[in-house]
């Protein structure tokens, strides 16, 4: 596809100039950045206030803090009389949703020796992972002398930590003329706002029930919270097609991932507190909770330019907030769907009449509270000037003039979690110690015990303490140096004595065929069981037979996936020949296969991850050349995000002969997730938007985001998938383009793939997310060819029989 450009349009060309330009002027497009000097000729910088920051394929590459910056200065420029009415770039955010501070630096005059300067802002908002062309209408910089400009800067980054990415900076001529090498993508539209022209000054939300934005709050140089002015949809929200009226939602707080990861809201629109607040929390009762940093914390969400007039009357939604506590609202309009929000209204908690007492409540407002916004056209909400932590309710736009809430759907109870049967006799005086804690060093049979880096472990007198702040660490305790065969054991019983949390995972590791920890993958594979299904207040007791490995082949046990922060401590892991009398045992619930490796002969696939609209033409382009078959694993919300435009591209894909398959609705690490309806919640989304957006396809192969795998999401794919038997396709091949692909050393992918397939690895991972991985997808496939083996799909190479026939 076509690389797009949006144009946030805040009136360009509605005053005519007579311009003096001829085409846009390149401010900076990075070409010189070793020499830290722009396009023209001025010295360009960062002061150092990133945590990294380079420059290659004329993109700026960098990883900001909470206070850094960059600028561009340059000679001062008359731009109106030399016909330039805006400033356009390239920007790429790390998330959806992400959000920047332009600056304009102005003086007085550009006579020599004129010295100081004033400073206006605008906020660029919106922003996605995607590469996309940002033009700001200098009239956007409220009170800035337009004649005397001398430098931009960029600041206010809303997320830190991650790699953002800016490029091709130009001044836009009036009088056309193009760019000169725009070359950046894009699906949403951007927006800007104007801001503060005090020297200085950094915007915050009046605190007057007026729709200004704007305070004379003196500041530092930059602004790291600036609110925005958002810009809405191109479509508008209508009531369904049936007539009949339905509340319509805009959060139900159904997920911290979409929340916080991917930035949607229950409308797919934007929402963010763009770094603003201390913390924002989801929890399972589909309330979140805002913690404000101070009172210049803020959080909005978009409303797609709804029209809820003669339809909706308002919006409610649940408060609970200490007594005392005080907020205030902003709705906001545009005069056209798609444009610059233009109409704002704000109002006080006090103005609304709500007063709080710690307790749980149903609050609303009238449209009427809000005059000074066009309801036809309802853009966005926003909070901001909270006294203290709040907690909403899903917040949703009720029917006519009475005013109702939405009450999410209630979720039953998972099937097959409680049953329980008697526990059968095991093997005669069959019994095992692995491991007794009685030695930091080893466990005791004399194998390696330890943990992933990451994990707290305490070590006592005969036992041990871990806690975890993270699903994907793990402890193990080794049965085998190599391989152990278990099969003497059968009808025993892994036995853990331990105190605390049992909210994790048991995992039995299988080796691989050669026992070889150098050959790929190793482990090949392991079963994993919830530990809190097969225990009491002291014991946890697991037939072995419920592990579905080879057991001939055991490598040790592995205790991961904790989904909580509480401790558990240890003091015995053991295989046991009976359990104690009255103790019962859960049935086996499906767990599916975990994989890592093709399971056909001589076969190899490429599984491909989340990728951005920009690069999908080149890596199609590339895939058909080299005339392979390869699997795509897609996130459900952005694929209903019909601005991606993802549908039509996996659309073709699947035409082409791939297989897509699923990946999350937003990302999330699955075994991480607080219980049962928030992982269902991922995978039935998912499942639903693959099916309506690919022409009804339903497939039960799944990939985790992050490789992230454990008990219940693996018992939980096999329920909502209605198949016994789902595939969890994790990998043996990984490029780490997540590690290398936007740092100084790129190549280093080729290193990855190579040493990985030299393993034996023949399952990968990648992303088409970064140009330089895409760069690098012939050489990866011809490395792959050279192998001897024969490249296909995933399905194909697990030799699955509803799987098309391997030519």
């Amino acid at each position: 596809m076509g690389l797009i450009s949006f144009i946030v349009a805040l009136g360009l060309g509605s005053s005519v100039v007579r311009a003096a330009c001829s085409k846009n002027l390149v401010i900076d497009d990075f070409s010189k950045w070793a020499s830290r000097t722009n396009s023209l000729g001025s010295y360009t910088s960062d002061d150092n206030t990133m945590t990294s920051i380079s420059a290659s394929g004329g993109f700026l590459t960098f990883t900001p803090r909470a206070n850094s910056y960059f600028y561009e200065p340059f000679s001062c420029r008359k731009t109106t009389a030399d016909g330039y009415n805006a400033i356009s770039f390239t920007a790429q955010g790390p998330a959806a949703g992400s959000s920047l501070t332009l600056e304009i630096q102005h003086q007085s005059t550009c006579a020599s020796g004129a010295g100081g300067y004033q400073s206006a802002f605008t906020s660029v908002t919106g922003l996605s992972m995607s590469a996309q062309t940002v033009t700001v209408p200098l009239s956007s910089f409220s009170g800035a002398r337009l004649d005397f400009v001398k430098a931009f800067s960029w600041s206010g980054f809303s997320v830190q930590g991650k790699q953002w990415k800016i490029g091709n900076i130009q001044f836009v001529c009036s009088a056309g003329g193009g760019s000169q090498s725009s070359s950046s993508a894009g699906s949403t539209s951007r927006s800007t706002s104007p801001t503060s022209s005090l020297p200085g000054s950094t915007t915050r939300l009046s605190t007057t029930s007026s729709s200004t934005r704007v305070s004379t709050t003196s500041s530092s140089r930059t602004t790291t919270n600036a609110p925005s002015t958002l810009i809405s949809s191109t479509t508008s929200t209508q009531p369904s097609a049936s007539g009949v009226c339905k509340n319509l939602v805009i959060d139900d707080w159904e997920s911290q991932s979409r929340l916080t990861f991917l930035y949607y809201n229950a409308m797919l629109k934007a929402t963010s507190d763009e770094g603003s607040m201390k913390s924002i929390v989801v929890s399972a009762s589909n309330t979140v909770t805002l913690t404000p940093k101070d009172t210049s914390s803020y959080f909005y969400s978009l409303l797609g330019c709804t029209n809820a007039q003669n339809v909706y009357g308002g919006i409610s939604f649940r408060i609970n907030a200490p007594r005392g506590a005080a907020f205030a609202i902003q709705l906001a309009s545009t005069s056209t769907c798609g444009g610059q929000e233009d109409k704002f209204s704000y109002r006080s908690t006090a103005d609304l009449g709500w007063t709080f007492d710690g307790t749980t409540k149903l609050y609303s407002f009238p449209f009427s509270k809000f005059p000074e916004v066009d309801i036809t056209k309802l853009n966005s909400i926003f909070f901001t000037q909270l006294s203290g932590a709040v907690t909403f309710g899903p917040m949703a736009f009720y029917c006519g003039n009475t005013v109702s809430e939405y009450i999410p759907p209630t979720t039953p109870p998972p099937t097959g979690a409680t049953p329980t049967v008697p526990a059968p006799a095991g093997p005669t005086s069959a019994r095992l110690v692995i491991d007794d804690f009685s030695n930091q060093n080893q466990n005791a049979l004399g194998n390696w015990h330890g943990a992933d880096s990451g994990m707290t472990l305490t070590w006592g007198t005969r036992k041990l303490t871990i806690k975890s702040t993270d699903p994907d660490y793990s402890f193990y305790t080794n049965i085998a140096a190599t391989c152990r065969d278990l099969t003497s054991f059968e009808g025993g019983y892994l036995h853990i004595a331990y105190s605390g949390s049992n909210k994790f995972t048991v995992a039995l590791q299988q080796h691989n065929q050669q026992c070889n920890e150098n050959i790929a993958p190793f482990p090949e594979t392991w079963d994993s069981l919830e530990a809190a299904r097969y225990a009491s207040a002291t014991d946890i007791y697991i037939p072995l037979a419920h592990f579905n490995i080879e057991r001939t082949r055991v490598i040790g046990v592995a205790l991961k996936g904790f989904y909580t922060a509480d401790p558990v401590e240890l003091t015995k892991i053991e295989i046991v020949d009976k359990v104690p009398a009255g103790f019962t045992i859960p049935t086996k619930l499906p767990s599916g296969n975990l994989v890592f490796a093709c399971k056909r002969p001589n076969s190899f696939a490429f599984a491909i991850d989340d990728g951005v609209p920009a690069l999908a033409q080149q890596v199609m382009d590339i895939i058909r050349e080299e005339n392979i078959k390869v699997t795509f694993f897609t996130v459900g919300a952005p694929l209903e995000d019909l601005s991606t435009n993802l549908s039509a591209i996996y659309r073709d894909m699947m035409g082409r002969g791939h297989q897509l398959a699923l990946h999350s609705y937003t990302h999330p690490k699955m075994e991480g997730l607080p219980d049962y309806d928030a992982i269902d919640w991922e995978y039935n989304r998912d499942i639903q938007a693959v099916k309506a957006q690919l022409d009804g396809l339903h497939t039960s192969y799944f990939r985790p985001p992050f490789g992230n795998e454990g008990a219940r999401m693996r018992q939980r794919l096999a329920a909502t998938t209605g198949d016994s038997s789902p595939y969890i396709v994790n990998w043996s091949v990984d490029v780490e383009d997540w590690l290398w692909a936007e740092g100084p050393t790129p190549e280093k992918q080729l290193d990855a793939f190579k040493r990985d397939v030299n393993k034996g690895g023949n399952l990968v991972v990648l992303h088409y997310l970064y140009p330089s991985t895409v760069s690098y997808l012939r050489q990866f496939i011809q490395i792959a060819k050279a192998t001897g083996k024969q490249l296909m799909r995933v399905d194909q190479c697990m030799m699955d029989p509803n799987a098309p026939p391997v030519p």
